[in-house]
């Protein structure tokens, strides 16, 4: 086992383990770190534990100290640098007539770096930009390429909910969504429905997918061919959470009735899958 504590460099990013070197760091400390960017002033998420050595990727670094009053000051200096740093850069993002949009501005703790978030439909030659940003601000500058998922959770905003963005607001790291989760969920696949401000699909797909799953092993698809009390048919749609199905019967002439599924039993399941229409007008809609 190892003594760990986690920290945040964004109110809500990844948590990093940090070994506490001996003190006892409570939560919603601000301590200061050394990382692959730097040295970097975090803020304590968890506070002292032990976790299992098979959960640490590689040997902890440790806390250098808990910040002082001067570390905070030095945050709101570079806050108020980052700042000044955005609008030089805006300003020579168009000097240099570059294709590209400015998202957020980091400066390290150290101010050995500056690092510029941006996104761009294609690649970018921001090489004279880094050398005239360079020439500004006398640091080591570092420009990446951001997507458009990681643009809404910088920026933060709400969501077709009104509630503000969940990657914004509590998720840690992106989760994988995808339009299979759509489909199985029965939600129309419009792509203004099934996706978010940043025009990918919503994160909250995922949320419920679980239960979904575990109604679908239960539950005859759509096509399904299945034997009823009034005789075998073909389920014409589905209701997941009530568990209520159309069947039409075989015999062409019947009308269509509406069923419970414990009182079917399957002779040949049917198919949940994405069309080759769906599939070209959902396309983009999985990319980061």
């Amino acid at each position: 086992m190892a003594e760990i504590i986690g920290v945040r460099f964004k109110s809500v990013g990844k948590i990093y383990y940090f070994a506490p070197n001996g003190e006892k760091i409570e939560n919603g400390a601000k301590v200061i770190v050394e990382t692959a960017r730097g040295v970097e002033c975090g803020t304590v998420v968890m506070p002292n534990r032990e976790v299992p050595d098979s959960e640490l990727s590689a040997p902890l670094k440790p806390v250098i100290r808990i910040a002082t009053e001067k570390d905070l000051e030095t945050v709101e200096q570079n806050k108020k640098k980052e700042k000044e740093a955005f609008s030089i850069c805006e300003e020579k993002i168009a000097k240099h007539k570059l294709d590209m949009k400015l998202v957020d501005v980091e400066c390290t703790f150290d101010n050995n770096k500056l690092l510029f978030y941006f996104t761009a439909e294609n690649r970018v030659d921001f090489r004279e930009l880094v050398k005239d940003l360079a020439s500004v601000f006398r640091t080591r500058i570092e420009l990446r390429q951001i997507g458009v998922r990681d643009e809404a959770k910088m920026l933060g905003g709400l969501g077709i909910c009104g509630r503000p963005f969940c990657c914004n607001g509590f998720l840690g790291e992106f989760q994988p969504v995808s339009i299979k989760m759509a489909k199985e969920q029965g939600l129309s696949l419009n792509p203004t429905k099934i996706s978010g401000t940043c025009s990918r699909l919503m994160c909250c797909l995922k949320y419920e997918q679980e239960s979904y799953e575990d109604l679908i092993r239960t539950t005859p698809k759509v096509n399904a061919y299945v034997s009823t009390p009034n005789g075998n048919g073909y389920v014409e749609e589905v209701n997941l959470i009530t568990g209520k199905l159309k069947v039409k019967p075989e015999n062409s002439d019947g009308a269509s009735f509406i069923i419970h599924k414990s009182e079917v039993s399957i002779i040949k399941d049917g198919e949940i899958k994405l069309s080759k229409d769906e599939i070209r007008a959902l396309k983009g809609l999985e990319d980061k």
